[in-house]
This record gives C-alpha cells, structure tokens and sequence, in this order.
C-alpha cells in the first residue's frame, strides 16, 4: 500500500490499525508519517507543532495553507475504494487564526457569493431539464410531458451520478436519454424492484421484465400513444 505523493508538503497517514513510533516507541499513533518506510510521530517527524484542520471549510483550508510556512496533507485509506483520501490539512497555528480571522471578516459576501452561485446553478439545471425532456420526447413521442419532465429531473439531478450527469448525458446523447428512459420503465412500470427485493438475481430478473419494459418503450416511440396517460410523479434514472 503506497503512500500517495501530493505536489508540495509531506503527507501524513490516519493509520487503519495500531502503529508506533520506530524512533520513540510512542503509540498507538492517531496520525503519522513513514520514512524510509517506518512510521514515525509527528513529533519525530518535526511536525508536531502543526494543528490538524479537517477538510470540510475550502476557504478556510486555502486560507491556512496560503499562510503556512510548513503544511501537511492528511490523507486516509478507503478499503472500499481502494484509495488514499484526503482527510484535512496540518498547518502552523498561527495561520489557521489568520485564516479565521479573514474567513469571518468576509463571511457575508462570501455567503452572497454561494447565493448567486446557487441560482446560477438552479437556472442551468432547469434548463437542462427541459433540453433533456424534450429530447426524451424526440426519441420517445409517446411518452407523456409530465413523465418525461420527471424522468429527466431525476437522471439529471446535480451530483447524483446518474445517466443525465455523465458527459454523455450533458451532450444528450440518443444512448444516454435512451439509458435514462429505460431506468424509468425498469424501475416505475414493471415488477422489476419487487423482484429483487424477493432475492431474485439482477440479471434473472432484468429478462423476466424484458417483454414488458420492451413493450412499454415500443409503445412511447410511436406518437401520441401516452399523450392521455398520467405519468407517476418521478421516474428512475441509471
């Protein structure tokens, strides 16, 4: 398991299992670095005079690392993932109280600058919406506006990794908007969840839906077929 590199500064580890210091004995270690291979404490390391911020403030972070002669990042390894990731930042203490400081000086514009961002973004993801439904209405002409519409604020929904989020689906793809169309179907119209739910494998019970979800899809690529049919309040997304 390799200690990552970042561009500039040493690295500190969170340590998953119990670690002592090979120069001092000192332990079990909450923070550590390796050298040559060996951990060590902070305090052997000379960094014991850095405070830890967690990760969470990113103007605060900026902020304390602009103004620190010596920063670390802390980093932690995700099992799951496979991965180091990152945790917070060690910084003299100094420059973390400057930070503070300026971060509450400009709270207020700050908190007005995330304000027009949101807007900016609420603007932009309604416009998407509309681009992506009327693209699902292109594709599928029989689907029912309402439907459409909520299939695409669900695939689209900003940070929830879905079909209407890849790069794919920003461009409106006919393979994504189809993807994001057939998730629905699978999802809203068919026993496929109840399936699954009852145990059934996801590949067995994909093909036991098969005819249906099929059905449905032929039906909404022909126009006008669900133009009287009322659409539940929110579609699946991939």
């Amino acid at each position: 398991m390799a200690v990552p590199r970042v561009r500039t500064g040493p690295v500190v580890i969170q340590p998953l299992k119990r670690r002592r210091c090979v120069e001092c004995r000192g332990g079990p270690l909450s923070l550590l670095v390796y050298e040559g291979g060996q951990p060590r404490c902070l305090d052997c390391a000379d960094l014991g005079h850095l405070v830890y911020l967690p990760r969470g403030d990113t103007a605060l972070t900026r902020r304390a690392r602009e103004g620190s002669g010596l920063a670390a990042v802390v980093v932690r390894f995700n099992r799951r993932k496979s991965r180091y990731e990152r945790q917070g930042v060690l910084v003299e203490e100094a420059a973390l109280v400057r930070a503070e400081e300026r971060c509450l000086a400009d709270a207020d514009a700050r908190a007005r600058r995330r304000a027009r961002d949101g807007a900016r973004r609420a603007g932009e993801d309604v416009r998407f919406v509309g681009e992506f439904a009327a693209e699902i209405r292109r594709l599928f002409p029989g689907c029912p506006p309402d439907r459409a519409r909520a299939i695409a604020a669900h695939a689209g929904a900003r940070g929830s990794g879905r079909v209407g989020r890849s790069a794919a689906g920003r461009a409106l793809t006919p393979r994504a908007v189809t993807a994001a169309v057939i998730a629905a179907v699978r999802h809203t119209d068919t026993e496929y969840d109840a399936l699954l739910m009852r145990g059934v494998p996801r590949g067995e019970a994909r093909r036991a839906i098969a005819g249906v979800l099929e059905e449905r899809l032929q039906g909404w690529r022909v126009a006008g077929t669900g133009a009287g049919e009322d659409g539940p309040e929110w579609g699946a997304g991939a």
